[in-house]
C-alpha cells in the first residue's frame, strides 16, 4: 500500500466512501497536493525516529506521509468520523508509531504527550484558523517545540509573526516573538485542497529560539486583558481593570526601561516588557 499522500481523485473517493462532506466550521480543507506534503516534511527535517505532533489529522494524507518517514506521531482530532478512519485505516499499520487522541486541539495543544522536554518534539500540521491562536497560545505556554511547520490561512501567518508596534502585534504574536524565529514562509496555492478555500494558504515554518522564554501566567492574564482595550491607553485601562494591584503598577513604572510610558497602547509594547510581570 502506498505510504505517500493521497491524491485529489483518492481523496474524493474516500470522502465519497465514508459519506462525508467537509465541515466548514473545522476547517476541512484536505490537501491533495504531494509536493506540499513533501515541503511540508523537507521544512521540518523530518527523520526517522522524531516524535511529531499533528493537529487534525483529517483523512491521514500527511499522517501516513509522516509515519511512512518513520517518526513517532501524536495526532489529535476533533471530527469522530476522521477518527473512526484513521483508526481503521492507519492505526493497524502502524500500531507502534501512532497515538490517536479524539477531542478539540484547544483543549488538548499537544494531543497525548504528557509533559515533553523543551525541543524534544516538532509541529507538522494543517492548522484551522479558528484554532490558530488560542492554540498558539496554549503552545508557547508550555514546552516549546523544536521546529514548526504550520499550514495556515496566510492572514493568520502574518498574525502570529507581526512586528511590535503594528496593528496585528498581540499578547500571543509577543509569545511568539519571545519562543521562535521566523524561518520562512512558503506559499502555497488554493487547488492543494479539497475544497479549495477561498483565502491564500501558506507553510509558516517556525524554530525554536536558543533563549527561548515565556509569559508568566499572569502576563499571559495581564497582556490578554489590556489587548482587550488595545485602542486606549494601558495606564487607564490597567486602573479599571486591574484596581490597586501593586504588580501591575510596577509594570507600568516600569516601562520607562523602554522608552515608554502608561500612555503606551499595548501594540507599542515590547515582548521583552512582559517579562516584568
Amino acid at each position: 500500500m502506498n505510504d505517500g499522500p493521497l491524491s485529489q481523485s483518492e481523496t474524493r473517493d474516500l470522502l465519497a466512501r465514508l459519506s462525508h462532506m467537509p465541515r466548514k466550521w473545522l476547517g476541512q480543507n484536505f490537501l491533495v497536493d504531494g509536493n506540499i506534503v513533501r515541503k511540508s516534511l523537507e521544512l521540518g527535517e523530518v527523520k526517522a525516529g522524531d516524535t511529531v505532533l499533528e493537529i487534525g489529522p483529517g483523512l491521514g494524507t500527511l499522517s501516513r506521509t509522516l509515519l511512512g518517514a518513520g517518526v513517532h506521531l501524536h495526532a489529535v482530532e476533533a471530527d469522530r468520523t476522521m477518527v473512526h478512519h484513521l483508526r481503521e485505516s492507519l492505526l493497524p499499520r502502524w500500531p507502534q508509531t501512532f497515538f490517536l487522541t479524539e477531542g478539540d486541539a484547544v483543549d488538548l495543544p499537544l494531543a497525548d504527550l504528557k509533559n515533553p522536554a523543551e525541543g524534544s518534539f516538532k509541529v507538522i500540521a494543517n492548522l484551522p484558523y479558528a484554532i490558530s491562536t488560542p492554540w498558539m497560545d496554549a503552545i508557547c505556554a508550555g514546552p516549546h517545540p523544536s521546529l514548526m511547520v504550520l499550514m495556515l490561512q496566510r492572514e493568520a501567518a502574518e498574525r502570529l509573526t507581526a512586528d511590535v508596534g503594528t496593528k496585528h502585534w498581540s499578547a500571543v504574536t509577543a509569545q511568539v516573538d519571545l519562543a521562535f524565529e521566523k524561518i520562512r514562509i512558503h506559499p502555497v496555492p488554493s487547488q492543494s485542497f479539497n475544497p479549495p478555500p477561498k483565502v491564500d494558504s501558506c507553510l509558516l515554518v517556525l524554530k525554536r529560539r536558543a533563549d527561548a522564554r515565556r509569559f508568566s501566567p499572569r502576563a499571559r492574564e495581564v497582556a490578554r486583558a489590556l489587548f482587550t482595550q488595545r485602542r486606549k491607553q494601558v495606564g487607564s485601562s490597567a486602573k479599571k481593570l486591574f484596581p490597586g494591584a501593586a504588580d501591575v503598577a510596577n509594570w507600568l513604572a516600569n516601562l520607562s526601561d523602554y522608552g515608554l510610558t502608561s500612555q503606551a497602547r499595548p501594540e507599542a509594547i515590547p515582548a521583552k516588557a512582559w517579562l516584568k510581570l
